[in-house]
């Protein structure tokens, strides 16, 4: 801003205050006060680095929020007041409770652990005394079986216990009802009852037809005590019988042979 000059060049002074006159840039005069504007410049610089240091101080405290990624200087404060809050008596009885929790999951997978082996033990047993159980009932009805057989009574040679050593493996029990198998393992089926397995007596008629040393088991024909294939019992003209079971599990030539030497098929 311009001084004001008089027309002989001195500088234009305020009457009353004996201040120079300074011309604005709008034009406006106005006396100047340089002792006021230097004091004035000089508290302004002051609090100018006051506030610089404070702003300095300020963020120099909250460079550890910042790194530590807080942002929120106002959830920060209440998460300290908080902390401060909490008593060591707190502190105790929360490490307690959390004890007591963990105390209480032990024990509970202990529990669920210990319940899950009984379970398991006691399944296991009552398996094995099922399984013992079938066993015996299967042994039971296969003995019977043989026991009460009238074929085993009236034509072979041999005691029913002998018998079921012979071909006690050839049946099984299913569903509570035997179920005679072939030679191959696969079941027996009626040559009568068609569809259907065929029943002891029928099924163990064929096997001892198919059993290679039969004359061997077989009773005597005719008196005579020399046993025969199939053999039932002797015939008119000392001929031999044969059931009709028995020479239906025959092989052709069995089949043949038995034809020639004229046995009777009954049924």
């Amino acid at each position: 801003m311009p001084y004001k000059f008089n027309a002989d060049g001195t500088i234009a002074m305020d009457a009353e205050r004996k201040l120079p006159i300074f011309i604005h840039p709008n034009g406006t005069e106005a006396p100047f006060d340089a002792d006021s504007t230097v004091d004035t410049i000089g508290r302004l610089n002051g609090e100018a680095k006051a506030h610089r240091i404070a702003k300095e101080a300020a963020e120099a405290a909250l460079k550890p929020f910042k790194d530590a990624g807080i942002e929120d200087p106002v959830a920060a404060a209440e998460a300290v007041r908080l902390a401060k809050n909490i008593k060591e008596g707190d502190l105790v009885t929360a490490g307690k409770v959390q004890e007591i929790k963990d105390a209480a999951t032990r024990t509970a997978n202990e529990a669920v652990a210990n319940a899950t082996r009984q379970a398991e033990e006691k399944q296991r047993a009552l398996t094995e005394q099922n399984e013992k159980l079938t066993e015996n009932l299967n042994n039971h009805i296969i003995g019977g079986a043989f026991t009460g057989s009238k074929f085993i009574a009236d034509k072979l040679a041999i005691p029913a216990d002998i018998a079921q050593k012979f071909f006690g493996d050839r049946f099984k029990v299913d569903d509570g009802k035997l179920v005679p198998l072939g030679a191959d393992g696969n079941p027996i089926f009626s040559a009568t009852n068609h569809g259907n397995h065929a029943d002891f007596e029928e099924a163990i008629q064929v096997m001892v037809g198919q059993y290679s040393n039969k004359d061997m088991i077989l009773k005597g024909t005719g008196g005579s005590g020399s046993g025969a294939p199939g053999g039932s019992g002797g015939a008119p003209g000392g001929k031999k019988t044969i059931t009709r079971a028995t020479f239906d599990s025959m092989n052709p030539q069995e089949r043949n042979s038995a034809m020639k030497e004229g046995a009777t098929i009954t049924d």
